[in-house]
């Protein structure tokens, strides 16, 4: 396994229309972000991900572009993203945006031409297919809408989109797309930004004569569709290859065995990837099925890929409400899952306000949100005939707007996000919950943060140990080893509201050890014997190391 800058990074995501507001239009934009980097440096973080910032309708806050190589006016001008790009290199970090290549707007030129006749040059740009039978063309369903196919009157075929209906998929069977893709790319890359965190990369290949499915409702039939790889090697020999890059691809619906396919070291696709088998297989935490996914995943990638480490981001909801508690042990649950995301095998995301234990949000009603999935589920079921309040409560855990509220600097009245009227409502915890709080507690979520990533700086037993579990058989302790060279650390993780008793293995007891970092002060000072068990407080941390 190679030993490449970006393994060992911590990437830090801004989603930059809540992260910090510097013109008082109550959305936050690339200034804003300029503004707040001495703040993310001190964190420690090594790569910032930044959202899509291009122009856009903004339909899906930014995920429906209308030109990819000019900014929105919400966020600033491309001279506001140069000089953010220079001020994030000169505090010697990086930054990769956003690619979203699967779709674009229905607003953006190719579309426009696209759909203005059957016989535009960039017709085939598109996917566009007669009706069948008198209706859509399959019985396929989108991620936002009950079928991914719209008829548009003026040509009299339908146009695919896997998403919004504002969101039409290219057609990467079409080598002029595939060619003008690449050349953007290269723009970008050539300005000088560090790598790209590619948008649901793998739908971009689509099942061949489009059959109807099965089961409409279980979607996977849109992702990981054969052609898929040669797309993304081209992508590599036409662009990546020339750069010293990282490459994240989103991908959904794929195994450890698939998903090692496009992160092979050999086979020169993508560095690493986000799968999302713990997002879409367990709501709420569970411990047992999280132990089993993560070992699978080491299993399948180790010695050829690498894998991503993250429980929230712009579209799940905050880690510590979802897989945490976010009440009596928030700061404890907080400081629990950041020592188990940035010791496990992979890099280690940190989503905006999760290093200050940032919580979920709960609004009175689905006028008060923004995200269009929940809304349009939100209608599609009312409509169903079942009960408003009945919808609106089940779709309040798993909302996107859980993680996208402004980030909370300070008490004041809009949480020092902006002057002006927010975009979306700011969590009423701010008081309680902010960045001018937490840089004043030396024990506060964001300082144990700043240990974290200061200790995978030093000790590359964090980044690049070899893993093993030693906690099958307990159904809330999480307990592994990280052993690299002659060093071992071990990490042992209470997932309770109560006590628990780890009993250590005979090889264990009596080894002297010293605690690298921990979320409860147990006065360890200097080396310590390891006893035949440990008590465990309610979502106690520890590390503990050792060398042969």
């Amino acid at each position: 396994m190679n030993k490449v800058w970006w393994k060992e990074a911590v990437v830090y995501q801004v989603y930059w229309r809540s992260f910090y507001d510097s013109d008082g239009d109550g959305i936050g934009d690339l200034e804003g972000v300029i503004e707040k980097l001495d703040y993310i440096k001190k964190l420690g973080v090594d790569v910032i991900w930044l959202n899509p910032f291009y122009e856009s309708p903004d339909r899906d806050n930014g995920y429906d572009i209308s030109n990819y190589e000019a900014v929105m006016t919400q966020a600033g001008t491309m001279e506001t993203f140069d000089t953010l790009l220079e001020e994030i290199h000169r505090r010697d970090m990086k930054v990769i945006l956003d690619l979203v290549v699967n779709h674009t707007s229905d607003q953006h030129e190719w579309f426009l031409e696209s759909r203005s006749s059957k016989t535009n040059p960039k017709r085939d740009w598109y996917i566009w297919k007669d009706a069948k039978n008198g209706g859509k063309p399959n019985n396929w369903r989108s991620y936002f809408e009950p079928s991914p196919w719209t008829w548009d009157d003026a040509t009299e075929q339908y146009y695919f989109h896997s998403f919004a209906v504002e969101q039409p998929d290219l057609n990467w069977k079409n080598e002029e797309v595939r060619k003008e893709i690449y050349r953007m790319m290269r723009t970008w890359l050539d300005k000088g930004i560090d790598g790209f965190r590619m948008d649901v990369i793998n739908l971009l290949a689509k099942q061949e004569g489009f059959p109807d499915a099965d089961d409409p409702d279980h979607i996977s039939y849109l992702a990981d569709n054969p052609g898929i790889h040669d797309y993304l090697q081209e992508m590599n020999r036409e662009v990546l290859k020339d750069y010293d890059t990282m490459t994240v691809g989103e991908i959904p619906f794929v195994t450890p065995e698939t998903g090692l396919l496009y992160v092979d070291e050999s086979r020169h696709e993508l560095n690493t990837l986000f799968h999302f088998q713990v997002a879409d297989e367990m709501p709420v935490m569970d411990l047992p099925k999280y132990k089993a996914i993560q070992q699978d995943w080491y299993d399948g990638l180790y010695g050829r890929g690498w894998n991503s480490q993250f429980l929230n981001n712009h579209d799940h909801t905050r880690q510590v409400t979802r897989y945490g508690n976010d009440q009596e042990y928030r700061v404890e649950s907080a400081k629990l899952l950041a020592t188990m995301l940035h010791t496990l095998p992979g890099m280690p995301y940190v989503y905006q306000g999760e290093e200050i234990g940032m919580t979920g949000v709960r609004f009175d009603s689905i006028e008060d949100y923004e995200d269009i999935a929940m809304k349009n589920k939100f209608k599609e079921e009312v409509e169903k005939g079942r009960d408003p309040q009945e919808v609106f409560e089940s779709l309040l855990l798993l909302s996107r707007d859980n993680s996208r509220t402004p980030m909370q600097w300070d008490d004041s009245e809009q949480a020092g996000f902006t002057t002006g009227t927010p975009w979306m409502k700011v969590n009423p915890n701010k008081n309680e919950i902010n960045v001018k709080q937490a840089l004043k507690d030396p024990n506060s979520i964001f300082y144990y943060y700043q240990q974290l990533i200061a200790l995978r700086k030093e000790q590359p037993v964090m980044v690049y140990g070899d893993f093993e579990e030693l906690s099958l058989k307990y159904e809330t302790l999480y307990v592994y080893t990280r052993s690299y060279e002659k060093k071992t650390w071990l990490v042992l993780l209470n997932h309770s509201e109560e006590e628990q008793r780890f009993k250590f293995e005979e090889r264990c007891i009596g080894r002297p050890v010293h605690c690298v970092i921990g979320n409860y002060d147990r006065g360890e000072n200097g080396k310590i014997h390891l006893e035949p068990s440990i008590l465990l407080k309610p979502y106690e941390a520890r590390i503990y190391e050792w060398s042969e």
